[in-house]
């Protein structure tokens, strides 16, 4: 059984057993198994490396926080599902770190039944800040900034034959209003717009596309293994393109699954370089990871870390008694919360978070560069 699945169990049945026990449950499900486990893992590795430290030093108001997660396969409905688990079941004060657009959009009418917070999202999608959702709480930048980014950037460099490739999902439709806006900032138009099966995939077509069109770039508006495959498809059809993808793909290991191909591809990032000590949360973050014996820090980690750090602050402003509503209150009432040289604020009419965004591309030595 996966390790953090395990931990998830275990937690859950610790919770049922020990109702004397003081403990802050909190609930996730992702995907980890499926094409997004890696980024998923790294996120989780992130958050847990804040959580434990707060954990080692008390917890928060004495109570340690524990973390129940649950393997929706990235499958939306099971996602839903697992959320109805965590949230009617297991009583969870908040939910935490979801992964996937359709997926979280799933769980909304949830949320709002039984008043529950969501807070760091792992998706960028613009459904989920615009119109505010009650109670999810962003605190990455949005998908639609980091297209629109890639596009401008791609058209500085000269770039005028750009291809757009994105999954038939609400991520992908998402993602394709920001790519074209920077397209038309640019006053260019893509010499191809394809869209593919997520749950069944068939990239030779759009390879030869790809091939016909003359695209001296192609973003991948989709997630993990899909982007792996898209890439192979257009290097076997003689393409070499310059392959662009969003950040829910800046992990480690999407750069290990893209092998021989890694080099050279651009991935856009909603947080600071992770290697980039002035900023007093990257530093913090890998003076905690050196601790736990783990060489590296990604950029994947780093939302993970992110995203713990306004849950705790949410939770410690919640009280020694917390409910689901003082969580949510103590959220919506975070203004200018330093993460570490980035601030998050929110309010009643804003649950956006950061609009950090910016560009790496994966080295000969397999790690982002700036």
């Amino acid at each position: 059984m996966n390790e953090w699945l395990k931990r998830g169990a275990g937690l859950a049945l610790a919770a049922l057993m020990t109702a004397g026990h003081a403990q802050l449950l909190i609930g996730q499900t992702a995907g980890y198994s499926g094409q997004v486990a890696a980024g998923v893992k790294e996120t989780a590795d992130g958050a847990m490396l804040y959580i434990d430290a707060v954990n080692a030093k008390g917890g928060v108001h004495g109570q340690k926080i524990e973390l129940v997660t649950l393997d929706d396969k990235f499958d939306p409905q099971t996602a839903a599902d697992n959320a109805r688990k965590l949230i009617e079941e297991q009583n969870v004060l908040a939910m935490f770190l979801t992964r996937g657009t359709p997926h979280t959009e799933a769980m909304i009418p949830l949320l709002e039944k039984h008043g529950v917070a969501l807070v760091g999202p792992s998706t960028g999608a613009m459904v989920l800040h615009q119109p505010v959702r009650k109670y999810i709480f962003n605190v990455r930048a949005t998908y639609q900034r980091e297209a629109e980014k890639a596009m401008t950037h791609l058209a500085s460099m000269g770039m005028t034959r750009i291809a757009v490739v994105y999954s038939d999902d609400s991520f992908g439709a998402d993602g394709i209003i920001g790519a074209q806006k920077g397209l038309a900032a640019s006053k260019l138009t893509p010499v191809v717009l394809e869209k593919f099966n997520r749950a069944k995939p068939d990239f030779a077509p759009i390879a030869s596309k790809v091939v016909g069109g003359n695209a001296q770039a192609v973003l991948m508006i989709a997630s993990g293994s899909a982007v792996v495959d898209a890439g192979n498809a257009f290097r076997a059809a003689g393409s070499g393109a310059q392959i662009v993808t969003l950040s829910n793909n800046a992990s480690t290991g999407f750069i290990k699954s893209l092998g021989p191909n890694a080099r050279g591809v651009i991935v856009t990032q909603v947080y600071p370089n992770e290697r980039a000590i002035t900023y007093g949360m990257v530093k913090e973050a890998q003076e905690l990871a050196k601790a736990k014996g783990q060489s590296d820090v990604s950029p994947a980690m780093l939302e993970g870390f992110a995203a713990a750090k306004v849950l705790v602050e949410g939770l410690r402003r919640a009280g020694p008694k917390p409910t689901r509503e003082k969580v949510h209150a103590a959220l919506e009432g975070l203004r200018k919360f330093d993460l570490g040289g980035l601030e998050v604020s929110y309010s009643p009419d804003d649950h956006t978070g950061l609009d950090f965004a910016d560009l790496a591309i994966i080295g000969t030595d397999g790690k982002f560069r700036r």
